[in-house]
């Protein structure tokens, strides 16, 4: 997978390759910034395509080619 940077993953979209649900496709909706400016950018908030169900995730996470795969597959 290519590395990812917090700062372009807004909108970005991603498909869970074991759904829950019947949520199998997300968007990161939002990238939760830090209190501080300086302070690295740790969470995004992702939004079932299905559901609208929103959760916050460590974008980190998002790297995990076993649970995450980017694009609509």
């Amino acid at each position: 997978m290519n590395p990812l940077n917090p700062k372009k993953l807004l909108l970005t979209k991603w498909t869970a390759v074991t759904p829950v649900a019947k949520q199998k496709h997300f968007l990161v909706s939002k990238v939760v910034e830090p209190e501080q400016p300086t302070d690295p950018i740790e969470l995004v908030e992702i939004e079932a395509v299905f559901s609208k169900a929103t959760q916050v995730i460590p974008w980190r996470e998002l790297q995990n080619d076993s649970v995450w795969r980017q694009g609509w597959l």
